[in-house]
């Protein structure tokens, strides 16, 4: 019994296809949990779009996929003086955000990283005047620019680009690659034929591996049911039950992300009235569960467990059996399967 992801594999390929035709030369991303889907298996996708390079989160990372893909890969934390020495070959490549991180790199292949309106890292105008004579110690595969998903204050994101090609340009700067993050086609389209003399190469880990909702689905096996009455205590605090219905013993807990959920910027007024509410039943130990049955997503009898979760399903709706799955609405990138089945 397991939580499992279901992948309609044709499905989900043919969309991998449809990302490749939209932005040539993709720089794959597999990073973190490997979206959900493992580094092994990203790493053997990427082959098969005939990827050349991979992107990786961390230099551990790539000691971890270095085994299981035979391209470059680039790292995407920039490089810091004191990090600990982690053992990589001459196709691994360095991000790095400072004229002082290209200097501690020497000899290494690099890629330098511009600050952005992310405002999280990378070198600044103001630095370039330095840049020319330190990349003359390092092996230069480009430049990279990385954006914000949204622009609430109208602005451009390849204009944002574009002043940059002209700062480097200006600083004389080597410019026949471009890596950049969080742009449309249609963005990269125009920056191309603006620069026809530079390369661009769109890194995208989301909307490559995530971008089709329905090309995957996790469910939970049903481990138990056992009846219980209202008022009837149960679980490790000894809750009483709210009303008559069913304990539901399901595939999935902690160990697996389930209960866990990432910080949400809230727009609008009535997604935050939604993050009160919630809120406001948290306190009252009511949080729903990511699993779904009879038409409804139910709610946690008490906090999930370490490899388990108890649901409460109430008596108006039929018991599930065991050995039965749950659909599961979980987040790819804080998730672990018990196994993949490709159908």
């Amino acid at each position: 019994m397991a939580l499992t992801l279901y992948v309609d594999t044709a499905r989900w390929r043919a969309h991998h296809q449809s990302v490749l035709q939209q932005f040539p030369g993709i720089v794959p991303v597999c990073k973190g949990n490997g979206y959900g889907f493992g580094h092994e298996r990203l790493a053997d996708e990427a082959a098969r779009l005939g990827a050349d390079i991979l992107a990786v989160g961390t230099t551990y990372e790539a000691a971890r996929i270095k085994d299981f893909f035979s391209g470059d890969l680039l790292v995407l934390t920039p490089f810091r003086h004191g990090e600990e020495p982690v053992p990589l070959p001459d196709r691994a490549i360095r991000s790095v955000s400072s004229v002082e991180g290209v200097g501690g790199l020497v000899g290494a292949r690099v890629v330098i990283e511009v600050m952005s309106s992310m405002k999280r890292h990378g070198v600044t105008p103001e630095d370039l005047p330095k840049l020319a004579a330190a990349i003359e110690d390092v092996r230069l595969e480009g430049f990279a620019i990385h954006l914000p998903l949204d622009r609430t204050d109208g602005s451009d994101a390849v204009e944002e680009v574009i002043g940059w090609m002209d700062r480097l340009r200006a600083a004389r700067l080597p410019l026949h690659t471009m890596f950049v993050s969080h742009l449309k086609a249609e963005e990269l389209a125009r920056l191309q034929q603006q620069f026809p003399q530079t390369r661009f190469r769109a890194r995208i880990g989301t909307r490559l591996w995530l971008g089709d909702h329905e090309a995957t689905e996790y469910r939970g096996s049903v481990l138990d049911v056992t009846r219980v009455a209202k008022g009837e205590r149960f679980g490790y605090r000894q809750q009483k039950a709210a009303s008559d219905g069913y304990l539901v013993v399901v595939a999935g807990g902690t160990s697996h992300g389930v209960g866990l959920e990432s910080p949400k910027a809230l727009h609008g007024v009535m997604p935050r009235a939604k993050g009160v509410a919630r809120a406001g039943l948290a306190t009252v130990n009511r949080n729903l569960a990511p699993y779904v049955w009879s038409g409804k997503q139910r709610w946690f009898a008490e906090p999930p467990h370490m490899q388990v979760s108890i649901l409460f399903v109430p008596s108006d709706a039929p018991a599930p059996q065991v050995g039965e799955e749950l659909v599961a609405h979980l987040r790819h990138t804080t998730t672990q399967f018990d196994r993949i089945v490709d159908r």
